[in-house]
């Protein structure tokens, strides 16, 4: 019978992922044995943390290479529980620098490797699937294109549905909202979603707020920041211009997606959650130039959101590196929010990701295989 279970998840939106999966695998096995890296989230549904994800949650190719004895001390504690400590399945979720290079040493042990919210290697590096077939023994996807793509090299892969699809919602209402953040309802409403990582709220956010900001001088516009859950809210106060008149919303994202009427939001899923409400939007992204194009030398698709992505068009406009700007960002958000021809357009054809998304279960889905595999095993 299977009695261990080693999750991965190395970054804010793997944990939110692999909370749900964490606390499936204890409704139906309380006994089990859980642990790894993940964060707050699977740490509160039950799982052993070895290693806080905030440890290894580096973003970009300059950010990894400075922190790889960080990186590289944690892979060697992990290989060691491989021994002292074996699990019967690791799960790996998303994270692909990390999980990768690890699924080599689990693989080599001889415990079986399912792999959960697949690395975006359809979309770059597409050599990566060689090497993924070599040390995965399953896929567990949220995207249906994501099925075909691994079935011609092969592979074992399953649609399980999109996570989001068990959480997503909001019954805020407009009057509600504004009432509880001291807004106007009758007025524009601008939401910012500058991410989950630091590096990304400092490369974007100050952009972010320029635009919103003009945009607010010139045409009245109300601005509210969402405050992901994990990031002090202190940070993006320091980032405001004093007596700007921006309202900091912390740890409710879908609120804020439900009730504005235009967004910025960076490159990641939540322009996904974001296109899920039908928010019309912008998607920035700003990295440092090495990386950008590093990546830019790998990429095969021809957007970078995931909105679109899903979608299956260029339904969102993108600015990346240098474009993203204040004065850039403030002409686009004024057509956003005030050409209601453009926005009704735009959330017309974002309608389709909630259809694409699968139905909510994704997280049962994936424990049962695991404990499937597991007492295979």
């Amino acid at each position: 019978m299977i009695k261990r279970v080693m999750m991965i998840a190395g970054e804010a939106s793997g944990d939110l992922h692999g909370s749900g999966v964490v606390r499936e695998l204890l409704a139906r096995r309380p006994d089990l044995e859980v642990y790894g890296i993940g964060g707050d989230r699977m740490r509160k549904e039950g799982m052993e943390l070895i290693h806080h994800s905030s440890e290894v949650a580096f973003m970009g190719f300059l950010e990894v290479v400075r922190n790889l004895p960080t990186i590289r001390r944690v892979e060697r504690h992990l290989r060691a529980l491989l021994k002292d400590r074996p699990p019967d399945v690791v799960l790996l979720i998303d994270y692909p620098g990390f999980n990768l290079r690890f699924a080599g040493f689990v693989t080599r042990a001889g415990i079986p490797v399912l792999y959960y919210i697949s690395p975006q290697i359809w979309a770059w590096h597409r050599r990566r699937v060689h090497r993924l077939k070599q040390v995965v023994d399953a896929m567990k996807v949220v995207f249906p294109f994501e099925v075909e793509f691994y079935r011609q090299y092969g592979m074992d892969v399953e649609f399980v549905g999109h996570p989001l699809a068990e959480r997503i919602g909001s019954t805020a209402t407009r009057q509600e909202f504004c009432g509880r953040y001291g807004l106007d309802p009758g007025r524009k409403l601008i939401g910012l979603f500058p991410g989950s990582r630091l590096q990304e709220v400092h490369r974007i956010l100050p952009a972010m707020v320029d635009g919103a900001l003009d945009l607010q001088n010139r045409k009245g516009v109300q601005v509210a920041v969402s405050v992901a859950a994990g990031l002090p809210v202190e940070l993006f106060r320091g980032m405001i211009p004093p007596k700007a008149d921006v309202v900091l919303v912390e740890h409710t994202p879908y609120d804020l997606m439900q009730v504005a009427d235009a967004g910025v939001v960076t490159s990641g899923t939540a322009t996904l959650e974001a296109g899920w409400f039908g928010l019309p939007m912008v998607i920035v992204y700003k990295t440092s130039a090495l990386t950008y194009w590093i990546g830019r030398a790998m990429v095969r698709v021809s957007s970078i959101g995931l909105a679109n992505i899903v979608a299956g068009s260029a339904v969102v406009p993108e600015l990346l590196q240098g474009r993203v700007t204040g004065r850039r960002l403030s002409r686009v958000l004024e057509q956003l929010a005030f050409d209601t021809e453009y926005a009704a357009t735009m959330r017309s054809r974002l309608a389709v990701i909630r259809e694409k998304l699968g139905p909510p279960g994704a997280s049962a889905r994936v424990a049962e295989s695991i404990l499937t595999v597991g007492a295979a095993a």
